[in-house]
Formats: C-alpha cells, structure tokens, sequence
C-alpha cells in the first residue's frame, strides 16, 4: 500500500484498505479548510473561559467525568442513528483509546488539577504553552518531520508572544511540587497525543473514534472522581458552562483538532496553540474585565508572527 497524504509515516500500511476506508472520516468541504484553523483556535480558547466559569462550583475530576458523560450522551446516539462506521480491528481501538487517555483525561485532567492545587493560570499557560517546542522535537525523532530554520524562529518568537501575553498573571506564589508536576503531565499528555494521534490513527470515523477516546478517559478520570469530598452545586452558571465544554469543545474542537492533524504536520498544528493565550487574553478582556496590558498587545502580535513562520514555511 502506498503512502497517503495523510499518512505520511506509512503508519497505516499495515491496516487493510478496507479497514483504512471502514474508518474514514466523511470529507470536508474545501472552503471549510481554511478556516478550520481559526475555528479551532476560538473554541479551544473559549475553553478556559468556560472553566473559570464552572470550577469554583464543582471539583477538577467531578467536573471532567460529567463533562466525558455527558458528551458520551450525545455522541453514542448519534453514531448509532447515522451507523457510523467502528474500527475493524481490536488495535485500532486501543490506538485510539491511547489518544483519548492522553489528550483527554492526561491534558485537562492536569490543567484542571493543577490549578486546583495553587498554581497561577498564567504560569500553567506558559508551561503548557511550551508544546510547540517540544512537539517540534519529537516529530522529528517520531514522525521524521523535518523543522525548517524559519520555523524553528516562529517556534521561538510564538513561545516569546505567549509569555508577553500571560507575563502579569505569572505568579509562583501557592506554587507547589505537585501543581508543577501536573502541569507538566497535561504538557507532555496533550505533545505525545498529537503525535500518537498522526502516527497511529491516521484516518477514524470522528464520531466513533471520539465516542472510544471518551469512554477511554472516563475510565481513568473516574477513580480520582470517586476520591473526591466535595460535592458538585449544579449552579446555572455551572450548567451553561457545562453545556458549553461539552458540545463547543469536547465535541466540535477535538473534531477539528483530529481534522488538523490529519492534514498537515504536527508541528504546524501544534503552533495554533501559541495562539490560544492571546485569544483567551481577549475574551477575558470582554468576559471578565481582566486587565489587558501593553506588553500582552505586543505579545499578540508576537504570537502572530511566528505562528504564521511556522504554518507559511
């Protein structure tokens, strides 16, 4: 079997070309294309927004398991009424079940608890806002990505942007061992999923293939769920932010997130997350009064430059 475009590894010759065409997702419009990027990039920032708006009721894993559950609930009926394909195989599944674990119960469930724990928002933006950086790294040891020196600059100037931006919430005080810890979980969590995802699961029906990764992350959020004493206030700030994760990002985003990956190289993709701090520095603005300092302005600017070296080059 030759290799497809979006598969450039040769990771999917040894499936079958039935089981590659059994899990294919539907095509998207081309005029969608262009702006799935900016799409993405709004939901996933409007994802901490969301957060702020809905932890202070419900504990980190509480909230998470709801959110896996609930979006469980509106996938599963979904796929079924469409007959959506499943993986062929038994590998497969587990291939994707690894994704889930890492982009959904590693990544969020590290944000979410580490902020918990005492760590400043800004300072876990800045550590998680490294994995361009370290995406860039491994796709070349992985993948056999190829960084170009122009990239690697926009790699360097998209880093620099995102500090500018989060520099007057950046505070170690409250800061412990184990809030770094996580919050290096959810950096390495979120890198090593992208590339797992591009490697092992080049092509998956987005609609089963999220339906496994979830029933995946809900088995691991779980047990930390169970362990927790306080109790969830199903506020109606709560609910709306709820409703919110779950269809806006849980379900829209990761789709978009897994279109992304399965079209262009890793280290591209990854670079649109040098753009999150800006725009969730801007809905704060709006949503929240938070103050907007010159600094971050130049860090926006910043960001968009180098993102665009990457993505350009």
């Amino acid at each position: 079997m030759t290799r497809s475009a979006t598969d450039p590894t040769g990771a999917g010759a040894a499936e079958s070309g039935s089981e590659a065409a059994a899990v294919a997702a539907p095509r998207v419009p081309g005029g969608w294309v262009a702006v799935t990027p900016v799409v993405f990039v709004i939901l996933w920032a409007s994802g901490f927004v969301g957060a702020k708006y809905g932890l202070p009721s419900a504990p980190p894993a509480s909230f998470l398991l709801w959110r896996f559950l609930l979006v469980l609930a509106v996938l599963v009926p979904m796929a079924l009424l469409a007959r959506a394909a499943w993986p062929a195989s038994l590998r497969q599944v587990a291939h994707l079940a690894a994704v889930g674990v890492l982009v959904q119960a590693g990544y969020l469930g590290g944000v979410f608890h580490a902020i918990d724990r005492g760590i400043s928002a800004g300072l876990v933006a800045l550590i998680v806002g490294l994995q361009p950086v370290l995406t860039a790294l491994l796709a070349g040891v992985f993948l056999r990505e190829r960084v170009r020196a122009v990239q690697w600059l926009g790699l360097v100037l998209g880093l620099a942007g995102a500090a500018l931006v989060v520099e007057h919430r950046l505070s170690v005080d409250g800061l412990t061992l184990a809030a770094f810890m996580l919050s290096l979980l959810a950096l390495f969590s979120m890198t090593l999923g992208t590339i797992y995802q591009k490697r092992f699961c080049p092509q998956f029906d987005l609609r089963t293939g999220a339906i496994i990764q979830f029933v995946a992350a809900t088995l691991v959020i779980l047990p930390f769920a169970l362990r927790e004493t306080r109790a969830v206030d199903w506020t109606p700030t709560l609910i709306a932010a709820m409703l919110w994760l779950v269809v806006a990002l849980s379900i829209v985003a990761i789709a978009l997130l897994a279109l992304l990956v399965r079209r262009g190289a890793t280290t591209k993709v990854a670079s649109l997350f040098y753009l999150v701090p800006p725009t969730t520095a801007l809905m704060a603005y709006v949503a929240f009064g938070e103050r907007l300092t010159g600094l971050a302005l130049i860090g926006m600017a910043l960001t968009a430059v180098g993102v665009a070296l990457v993505v350009r080059a």
